[in-house]
C-alpha cells in the first residue's frame, strides 16, 4: 500500500512538472494589446499610406456659418456705433457669441457679448478693458457649455490717431500704470461708452489682463470670465478643445519669436505664419508644454481625448494628453515621403507625357513610359517638386491619422500666393503587444 501511495505520488508531481516546462520561464509571454485610449504614445505602431483620398471635412467645418439674422437686427436697430464682425453659434444652437467693434476701437480689438439664439442680448462677455484677438480661434467647447478666446489689455485710441494698419495683431504697449501682468487699465470715459439703457447689461469688472494675448474661457451664459493661461510675455494665438471638452490643445511663441518672425515676413512680402511650441491646457488652469520645437501646424486631438499630435517639417510627433506619467513618439517619414514623392513625380511624368501624345517633334513613336521604374532607396529631395513639408494634419479615428504635404507661400499680394503638390497622406496606428509581468 506505500508503495502504491508513493507511486501516485510521485507521478502527480512529474505530471505537473511536464505541464510547467511546456511554457518557457525565460520567454514572458506577451499580453494581448490594450485599446488606443490605454496604449501610451510611445508604444504606437504605424504603417504609412501615400497619396490617398483627402480625409472627410470635420462636421462643424463643412459649411461656413452664417452670421445670425436675428443678432444682426439687434446691432443694426440698437448698436449703430458697434458694428458686428461675425456670431458664432454653440453646438447645441442655443447661444450666440457676438464678435464686434466700437467705431472708436481699433479694428483688430474686438469685444464679446451673449445672445440667445432668437437674438436677445444675455451678457456682456469681455470688459471695457480686454481686447479680443484672432477671432477666427474662437471657439465652443464640443458639449457647449464653455467658450475659449484670446483677449489682452486694450490699447485706447486717440481720438485724433491717423487710421493704422492693424490687420496682423501684436503685442501693444502699456502705460507706466500698467507695470504688472495683472494690472487692469482705467475705466473708458463716458465719451467712449455707448448709452446704457436700463434693459442693457453692463460690461463686467475685475477680470484679469495681460500685456499679451492669454486665454480665457466663460460659461454658457457669459459668465464667469477668467483667463487659464496667465504667462506674461508669451502669446496664445491657437487652441483647441479636446472632444470630451475638458481640456485645450494650444500654440504659443514668445514676444520676442512673434516680431521676429514678423520682421522676416515682412522683409519677404508675405504673410505672418505663427509659429509655437504645443501645450495642453485644463480648464482649472494647469498647463503641461508638450515640446520645446516651433511649429506652425496645428495641432489635433485623438477623438477619444487621450493624445495630441503635430508635424514638424517632416516628422510627426503624438503626445500623451493624460496620466501621471506621459511619453510621446516621434515617427520621422522623411525616407517614406522622399520615395512616395519619387514615385509620384515619375507618375506624373508619364501622365504628362501621355497627354502630349505619342510621337514626338519629328513624327517618330516616343518610348513607352512607365512608371515602374526602379526607384532608388533615398531620392535627392531637391530633384523632387512635390517633396515638401507636412503642411497639416487630421485625426479621423482611433486608427487613422493624415498628414498633407504641400509647397506654401502666402503673400501680402494674394495673386503672389502659391499652393502647389498638396498630397495628403495617412498613418494606420495600431497599439504595440505589451510584455506580460
Amino acid at each position: 500500500m506505500l508503495f502504491i501511495k508513493y507511486f501516485k505520488v510521485t507521478f502527480l508531481l512529474g505530471t505537473l512538472v511536464l505541464q510547467g516546462c511546456q511554457n518557457n520561464i525565460f520567454q514572458p509571454s506577451e499580453a494581448p494589446p490594450a485599446g488606443m485610449n490605454e496604449t501610451p504614445a510611445v508604444r504606437l505602431s504605424f504603417r504609412y499610406e501615400a497619396d490617398v483620398p483627402a480625409p472627410a471635412p470635420h462636421p462643424a467645418g463643412v459649411e461656413a456659418e452664417e452670421r445670425n439674422a436675428a443678432v444682426q437686427a439687434d446691432f443694426d436697430v440698437n448698436r449703430p456705433q458697434e458694428l458686428l464682425d461675425r456670431t458664432i453659434l454653440s453646438p447645441d444652437k442655443q447661444r450666440v457669441v457676438a464678435v464686434y467693434y466700437r467705431v472708436t476701437d481699433f479694428p483688430s480689438e474686438y469685444r464679446l457679448d451673449m445672445y440667445s439664439s432668437d437674438g436677445q442680448l444675455l451678457r456682456k462677455i469681455t470688459s471695457d478693458t480686454m481686447a479680443v484677438h484672432f477671432p477666427d480661434t474662437i471657439v465652443w467647447s464640443p458639449d457647449s457649455t464653455t467658450l475659449a478666446f484670446v483677449a489682452m489689455i486694450r490699447v485706447l485710441q486717440p481720438q485724433s490717431s491717423p487710421t493704422t494698419d492693424l490687420s496682423t495683431p501684436t503685442p501693444q504697449p502699456t502705460t507706466d500704470s500698467q507695470v504688472a501682468g495683472n494690472t487692469e487699465i482705467p475705466e473708458p470715459t463716458a465719451d467712449d461708452t455707448p448709452t446704457q439703457t436700463a434693459s442693457t447689461p453692463a460690461a463686467p469688472t475685475g477680470i484679469l489682463t495681460f500685456r499679451t494675448e492669454q486665454i480665457y474661457i466663460c460659461g454658457a451664459d457669459g459668465a464667469d470670465v477668467k483667463p487659464v493661461t496667465v504667462n506674461e510675455g508669451l502669446i496664445y494665438f491657437y487652441y483647441s478643445w479636446s472632444p470630451d471638452s475638458t481640456m485645450l490643445v494650444a500654440l504659443s511663441a514668445t514676444a520676442r519669436e512673434w516680431k521676429y518672425l514678423e520682421v522676416i515676413a515682412g522683409s519677404k512680402g508675405e504673410v505672418l505664419v505663427p509659429q509655437g511650441r504645443p501645450r495642453v491646457i485644463e480648464k482649472n488652469g494647469r498647463e503641461r508644454r508638450l515640446d520645446d520645437n516651433l511649429t506652425s501646424v496645428r495641432p489635433v486631438w485623438s477623438p477619444d481625448s487621450s493624445k495630441v499630435a503635430t508635424a514638424f517639417e517632416n516628422q510627426i510627433r503624438i503626445y500623451d494628453a493624460t496620466g501621471t506619467n506621459p511619453t510621446q513618439a516621434a515617427i520621422p517619414l522623411r525616407n517614406q515621403l522622399l520615395i512616395s514623392s519619387q514615385a509620384y513625380d515619375r507618375q506624373q511624368q508619364v501622365t504628362l507625357q501621355t497627354a502630349n501624345g505619342a510621337n514626338d517633334t519629328n513624327g517618330d513613336p516616343k518610348p513607352e513610359p512607365s512608371a515602374e521604374q526602379p526607384l532608388s532607396t533615398l531620392p535627392d529631395e531637391k530633384l523632387l517638386v512635390s517633396y515638401n513639408p507636412i503642411v497639416e494634419i487630421a485625426w479621423t479615428s482611433d486608427e487613422l491619422l493624415y498628414l498633407q504635404t504641400a509647397y506654401l507661400r502666402r503673400m501680402k499680394n494674394e495673386a503672389e500666393s502659391v499652393r502647389s503638390f498638396s498630397r495628403w497622406h495617412r498613418l494606420i496606428l495600431s497599439a504595440q503587444a505589451t510584455p506580460a509581468r
